[in-house]
Order: C-alpha cells, then structure tokens, then sequence
C-alpha cells in the first residue's frame, strides 16, 4: 500500500467519522406564550438554554393574552400543528388533556423533582392525577397599595380588608388633579380579565354562575351588588378608559405612580418592589384580597404554565425545554442574573421554604397565604356544581366567559344600565346552557 493510498483511506475513514456530526439535525420548537413580564423575561435568558442544548432552536409567537388564547384554542382544537410548546393555564388544562390534546408530562427527569410542586398547583395542571402542563409560575390576587398616599389621606388599610375599606381607601387617595387614581381593576373584556375579576368578587359577595342545577344567577341580588359596586369604584375612583385596561395596563399604571391601589395578581409583586420597573418601588403595601364578611375572599387561583399539544412533531426536544423553562435550574439562572426576588413565583414548596427569598420578596407570604386560602372546590359561599375558583370548568365556559366580559365591559362603559347588563347575561347563560344540556327550558 502506498502512502499516498494510506492517505487517502485515513482521510476516508476521518469524513467518515465526521459524518454523525455533520449530519446532526437542529430541532425548531415554535413557542406561544403571553406578553407578561416573566414571560419575557424568560425570552431574554434562553441563551442558557442554547448553550446547554445547542441542537434546539426557539422560535417565540408572544401575544397578548386575549389573543394567545383564541389563537392557541384554534389550533389545538384542530389539530392545526402551529405550536410545539403552548402557553395555557389551569382551566384549559383538565379539559384538554381529557379531549387527547396533551402530551402527558410524566416522564420528566428526577432532578425535576416534580413533588416539590406546590400541590393546588399541580393538582390544577393534572388529569386523573397525570400531569399535563408544568407551571411557569402560579399566582392567586392581592390588593397592593401606595402607603405614602394611604399616610397622607389619614387612613390604614387592614391586612385582611373589607370592601368597605377597599372604597375608602380608594375615595381618599383619589386625586385626578395630580395624575393618581384611587383604584385600578381590571376592566378590558375577556374571561381571564374582568370575567376573572369580577368572578372572585362576586364569589365574595355571596354571589355565583350557576346555582346546584346549573340555573345562570346573574338575576340575583347578590350580582346586582357586585356589577353595581364595581363600576361605581371605576367610574369614580378609577383612570379614564377603564374599559381599555387589562393586567399589564393597569399594572404600568401602578409602576408610573397613577395608581394608589390596584387589585390584581399575585405574580405582579416583584416587578412592584423593583426599582428598575416601579417608580413607587419604596412605597408598595400589600394586603389579602377583600371579602364582604360572608367567609370568601376575592382571590384567585391561577398558573400560567408549558404544555405540549399532541400535534407536535418534537415532543421530545418540548420536554427538554420546559424541563429548563419551569424546572431548578432556571430558577436558580433567575437568581443569578435577575435577583432572588424576581424568581416566578407560586410554583414550588422550596421557594417559600427559602430564607433568602421570604427576606428578599416582601409580596412571598402574603402570595403563599393567597394561594393557599383559594379553594377551587369550594369557591363560593352557597354551593355550586362547578369547580374553579374565577372560572367555571365547563368547555362552554370560554365561550360564554367571553361574551359576559364584553356585556359587562358594555356596561361599565356606560353603554347599557347594571340591570340590562345582568338580564342580557341570565339569557346568554340560560341559552349557553341550555344547548350543552344542563338544563332544560
């Protein structure tokens, strides 16, 4: 054999083992997900993951979050394959892994330590004690508040408040001249922004959907009390437009310093307290969610979570994502470049188990007490056929949630009276219901 033949079967032999290499194929995963700051957050930390898995591409589809539910809805419901990896939460869940639509989540790796999630929270993301979806970070709802606004008006707000200190407080901090209104709430149309809102509020004024039959209650006194008293604490007390305002606009009202009390997610607390976001990051309360005396609070339960939908093509590589995206490690990643403070809250036990984080987060314990008084089987004070806490579990509700959001939204815009608002809602509901074959007319 000729050197330059020994040459030439080296060089073979080199290619040859060259070619797995070469030919190692790149997996994209197209991600749906919502506008929210964690979740963005998130966007700008993947370089830890491409680094750690550099045969993954991301590619994001970040909407808000009216719209990321149509759109993640519409395709999993037909199968359509946009999405590898599906931002959803702790009513679709349930629902659609009984439907066949998830890829179930029970082969995560052990360091995963999944029994280190907080269990109302994987409880809510499973089916038939599967789990389906695993939490970016759970939340219930808290009222926060400006405490120098709050000393300057004279007034003290409970820890444990009632509505009637709730528009107090909000009348005495009001003040239109200079730029701050006394409250925020939740006024854009969608069943996860003031059909979630006014939800809770009405399960603490003894108020519910349906009652044991399945009979819509929007007739009711109770519902009458709730629509009438919120729309009075908007138009009165609250910004102009209020029908515009969802979680992140009233959330930037608050860091701007337009805001001196806001009622809304748990979840929002660091970004509150941060002083690189929040213009008032010194002077931030927080306090339990208000209740009217009848034993319920108006706090939910909720976690934005990574799913993957049966109609991928790379189950696999999805699971590697969320296993980084929800698990240990990106915890810890957020700690270290982010800050402790700012690690997505709700999701595990060690988190509030953590003394570095329970003195770095003044929102941790009042977060971990909200979430752990909502009862999801017992939402309201009278008794109620359904389970979840803001939301009804019924298929139908997306639908119906919908298009209740828009009458109450009607409402508060002026455009029809509360006892209008509340009739259309009883015949939308009856209809609804009627149709899916809970009750008969």
């Amino acid at each position: 054999m000729t050197s330059m033949t020994r040459a030439l079967l080296g060089a073979t032999a080199l290619c040859a083992l060259s070619l797995p290499a070469l030919a190692q194929e790149t997996t994209t995963l197209t991600i749906a997900t919502v506008n929210n700051g964690d979740m963005v957050r998130m966007q700008g930390l993947t370089d830890d993951f491409a680094s750690k898995h550099p045969e993954i591409t991301l590619e994001w589809v970040t909407l808000e979050e009216n719209v990321l539910r149509q759109n993640v809805t519409t395709d999993i419901a037909t199968n359509g394959g946009q999405y590898d990896v599906i931002t959803i939460g702790t009513y679709e869940v349930p629902i659609w892994a009984k439907q066949g639509w998830l890829v179930a989540l029970d082969d995560l790796p052990a360091e995963y330590n999944v029994d280190d999630l907080l269990p109302s929270i994987r409880a809510g993301l499973s089916s038939d004690d599967t789990l389906y979806a695993v939490p970016f970070y759970g939340e219930s709802s808290f009222v926060n508040y400006r405490t120098d606004l709050a000393e300057a008006a004279g007034i003290t707000i409970p820890d444990e408040p009632t509505w009637d200190d709730i528009k107090a407080a909000a009348a005495a901090m009001h003040d239109p001249d200079n730029g701050v209104y006394g409250v925020c709430l939740r006024g854009k149309p969608g069943w996860g922004e003031n059909v979630a809102f006014l939800t809770t509020m009405a399960n603490s004024y003894g108020a519910r959907w349906f009652d044991e039959n399945w009979q819509p209650q929007f007739d009711s006194p109770e519902w009458k009390a709730v629509l009438t008293d919120y729309i009075d604490l908007l138009t009165n007390y609250g910004p102009p437009g209020p029908t515009s305002n969802g979680y992140n606009e009233n959330l930037t009202l608050f860091l701007q310093g337009q805001c001196a009390l806001r009622i809304d997610a748990t979840v929002s607390g660091s970004a509150l307290v941060d002083p690189n976001q929040s213009t008032v990051a010194d002077k931030v309360g927080f306090t339990l969610s208000p209740d009217a005396g009848l034993g319920k609070r108006a706090n939910w339960l909720w976690a934005w979570a990574l799913a993957i939908p049966s109609s991928s093509d790379a189950p696999d590589a999805a699971k590697t994502f969320l296993a980084w995206a929800t698990g240990p490690e990106y915890a810890a990643l957020v700690a270290e470049r982010e800050g402790i403070a700012n690690v997505p809250p709700g999701t595990r036990t060690s988190l509030y188990e953590n003394p570095d984080y329970l003195a770095a987060a003044p929102f941790a314990q009042m977060t971990i007490d909200s979430i752990n008084a909502a009862d999801p089987t017992a939402p309201t004070v009278d008794p109620v056929p359904y389970t979840g806490v803001q939301f009804v579990a019924i298929p139908e509700f997306q639908g119906l949630g919908t298009e209740v959001g828009q009458i109450f939204s009607d409402a508060l815009a002026g455009n029809k009276t509360v006892d209008e608002a509340l009739a259309e809602a009883q015949e939308v509901a009856t209809q609804t219901m009627t149709e899916g074959g809970y009750i008969t007319q």
